[in-house]
């Protein structure tokens, strides 16, 4: 067997291969030439071949012609002599001249004299026909000038006049076209006269002229058919190489578009043929040569499988198809991935096994796989740093991801709880928690997700929400609330001990009223009741700030999360549900932080630790910034806004601050307006203050309310502002706010009509300390109090 080593070497090429090399590089570049010669060629040969028959003809007419001139010439001759060798001794005998005879012509005619259409006429010294032969009575006692014409020079000339072309005068053969001669008898005064038609004499000549004519008319229709064929033929050649080059394009087009191409392994050779395409993955430039062994191992990876070694086992029948990956070098210098897929082939037309298949550059696969294998490591440190017990069943309710926590939670193994295990194997292992108290707190109408609270025997509290995803997948994320709980606990003893406390001062109260005389006792004891119920207070808004502080680590985690899975951060999700869901848990999240952030504000106002930092601000820019936010839902809710307040009224105040007023505002309004109400917002100079007044068209606040409108946690209890929810904080904070900035929130309002909520701002006529703007009324030399609008924001 041929070492594989020296598959690379040179071989003898097959005669026939350096034939179609051959072919392939100097026949096939003047084929167009070739095949417009052809017929040119073909044309010439019949012309060539017609002009050299018609000479052929020409001649051998000529010659024709002249043998039967001389035929005739000798034949008259030879009768001449016979003649006068029969008539002379009856001459000289009777010593006068003798009438020839029938007989006499007859006897003296050779064999086959009168073939080929010869006509013998023998006249007496008169000129009348006294013989013929064939024997005929057609020319009986005629003369010889009847027949043959008068003008003409062999009745007198004879022999010296030769052989004539002559037209017959006379008979049936009139008019026809013979040839003659004349011969006088020795001392007879007759004549012999010797016709033979011309057609007769040219008869040969005649038949040759057929045959060949018809010859090189069979010839000159069997190039043409021959010729006619060869172009019909290199027609559906050179269509079929049009198409061959269009769909090999095309191919090489589709294979480019691929990243893949074609290959064909000579083992026998050891030479490869790459399709354009390979060279393109490869940066390198076509060529149409074969490649040999040792030029494509060069370009391999030195890490990867051994081509030499592949080799082998194809050329010992050990492996007779190929489906791996390995590295080739790019001629930039980095490497591409490629998986190759190939099958051991056999043809009587090729010498020796071929390898063909496909290559397919698989380098962003691998680079995608590398990022999802990253992406999927990140994803399993996420979920198992995070605080929260987490499991994932899938449809089939096998387990796809767990953390530690949900291990700790369940005395779980962690060779039980592995992917892919069912979901009757690992509860079957698991140790279920002891739960003293459950408690659910919502359930889907779908049953698709509940949400509810578990308190075990050791004290610990957990808020477990489960969801039934669209694929049929299932998700259970389990968090520690027990500081949450620990924390409402606390919450509700101090209010217990608030409402004792107040109960205490109650019973003081009435027993001052009923014992006077304990006046000054009470009193005291009353001052320090409520020098308790003050610290109680305190320490309530001090709680719930740190509480919110507590409450806002588990949402950000959630938040986090949920945004994660919303954004598919580490890849799709597998379905739009999940994306719901996602938003859903991120909705709720964001809702339940801005309750959080309210409570943490209110509760730093109550505490007085809330600063705010005074500037000077164009309050129309700062109404619009919160017009932004508002916007898309006045648009939902078909609600229109109107902003009447015009650029450049600068007034001192916190930004944020007043942002958070407006925006409590505006929101308060949307939320208590009907659809296809109105909400507008206007201004009122008084001297150095600026009033700001937003009024809506909403359901309104009855009079008994307003008093308690803008106390912390309170809002107006009927039976139209039970739908609309809400902390209650909003109004409270604004209010705290306004006080901040030594104002006052004024709230005027009609129950059915409308609410106008206004309070004033301080706006000194000094310099934009930002911009040196001079007034309110000047323009700003960087337009920095300009933004679109100015007639107002309509929102629909």
């Amino acid at each position: 067997m041929t070492d594989i080593h020296d598959f690379g070497a040179a071989q003898p090429q097959r005669p026939i291969g350096l034939a179609v090399d051959l072919a392939r590089h100097h026949l096939i570049p003047n084929e167009k030439i070739l095949k417009r010669s052809i017929p040119v060629l073909t044309g010439v040969f019949l012309l060539l071949t017609a002009i050299g028959v018609s000479v052929f003809l020409f001649n051998r007419y000529h010659h024709s012609l002249a043998a039967a001139i001389l035929r005739t010439s000798l034949m008259a001759d030879l009768v001449q002599s016979e003649l006068n060798r029969r008539l002379a001794p009856t001459v000289a005998d009777s010593g006068m001249a003798l009438i020839p005879s029938q007989n006499d012509l007859a006897q003296s005619l050779p064999e086959n004299a009168t073939l080929d259409g010869r006509i013998f006429l023998l006249t007496d010294g008169n000129g009348r026909i006294r013989a013929t032969a064939p024997l005929t009575n057609e020319y009986k006692d005629m003369r010889l000038t009847d027949v043959i014409g008068i003008n003409q020079p062999l009745t007198t000339l004879g022999r010296q006049a030769g052989v004539q072309n002559i037209e017959l005068v006379s008979g049936s053969n009139l008019g026809m076209t013979v040839l003659a001669t004349v011969r006088s008898i020795g001392r007879n005064p007759g004549q012999i006269a010797v016709l033979q038609p011309r057609g007769a004499a040219l008869a040969e000549w005649r038949s040759d002229l057929t045959g060949y004519v018809t010859l090189f008319g069979l010839t000159a229709i069997m190039l043409s058919l021959m010729t006619g064929a060869f172009m019909w033929q290199a027609g559906r050649t050179t269509a079929a190489e049009d198409t061959l080059k269009d769909t090999t394009k095309k191919l090489n087009k589709a294979l480019g578009r691929g990243r893949c191409g074609l290959w064909d392994w000579d083992l026998a050779r050891g030479q490869v043929f790459w399709s354009s395409s390979m060279f393109d993955i490869l940066g390198l430039p076509p060529r149409e040569a074969l490649l040999s062994f040792g030029e494509i191992h060069a370009l391999t990876h030195p890490d990867d499988p051994d081509l030499y070694e592949l080799a082998g086992r194809l050329a010992k029948g050990k492996t007779p198809h190929v489906d791996m990956e390995f590295r080739m070098r790019h001629a930039e210098g980095h490497w591409v991935w490629l998986r190759a897929r190939a099958e051991m082939t056999e043809s009587e037309s090729e010498i020796g096994p071929h390898l063909v298949g496909i290559l397919v550059d698989v380098t962003e696969q691998k680079a995608l796989a590398e990022m999802t294998e990253q992406a999927d490591m990140r994803l399993n440190d996420a979920i198992e740093n995070i605080s929260e017990t987490f499991v994932l069943w899938n449809r089939q309710n096998r387990l796809v991801k767990c953390n530690s926590k949900y291990l700790q939670f369940y005395d779980l193994p962690a060779e039980i709880a592995r992917p892919g295990a069912k979901y009757e194997d690992v509860m079957a292992n698991a140790k279920d928690p002891n739960v003293r108290t459950q408690v659910e707190v919502r359930r889907d109408d779908d049953k698709n997700s509940a949400t509810f609270e578990a308190r075990l025997s050791d004290g610990r509290w957990l808020h477990i929400n489960e969801r039934r995803m669209a694929d049929g997948s299932f998700v259970s994320i389990g968090t520690d609330i027990t500081s949450i709980k620990r924390h409402e606990e606390k919450l509700l003893e101090n209010e217990k001990t608030l409402i004792g406390t107040v109960r205490d001062l109650e019973v003081s109260q009435r027993t001052l009223e009923e014992q006077a005389q304990q006046l000054a006792e009470l009193a005291e004891s009353y001052a320090h009741e409520k020098t308790r119920a003050e610290s109680a207070n305190r320490s309530k808004s001090e709680f719930l700030a740190n509480m919110s502080h507590e409450l806002r680590t588990p949402l950000n985690a959630i938040i986090g999360f949920s945004e994660m899975m919303r954004s598919s951060m580490f890849g799709p999700l597998g379905s739009d549900k999940y994306q719901e869901y996602a938003s859903d848990i991120n909705n709720s999240g964001q809702y339940l932080l801005e309750v959080i952030d309210d409570i943490l504000d209110m509760s730093k106002i109550e505490a007085g630790r809330f600063d705010i930092s005074m500037e000077y601000a164009d309050l129309n820019m700062l109404i619009k910034d919160c017009l932004k936010i508002v916007y898309p839902r006045a648009c939902e809710d078909n609600i229109h806004i109107l902003n009447k307040v015009s650029d450049g009224q600068m007034v001192c105040c916190d930004k944020r601050a007043v942002k958070q007023i407006v925006l409590n505002l505006l929101s308060n309004a949307l939320k208590f307006t009907d659809p296809g109400g109105r909400v507008r917002i206007s201004t009122e100079t008084e001297g150095d203050n600026i009033t700001l007044r937003i009024s809506d068209t909403g359901i309104g606040i009855p009079d008994a309310e307003i008093r308690r409108i803008g106390q912390p946690f309170a809002q107006v209890e009927n039976q139209m502002t039970k739908s609309y929810g809400g902390s209650g904080l909003g109004l409270a904070i604004s209010r705290s706010l306004v006080e901040l900035h030594k104002s006052q929130l004024e709230i005027d309002s009609q129950e059915g009509l409308g609410t106008q909520v206004s309070f004033r701002l301080h706006a000194p006529q000094e310099t934009c300390r930002s911009c040196l703007w001079e007034g309110q009324n000047g323009n700003c030399p960087q337009d920095c109090a300009r933004a679109p609008g100015d007639e107002g924001v309509e929102a629909s």
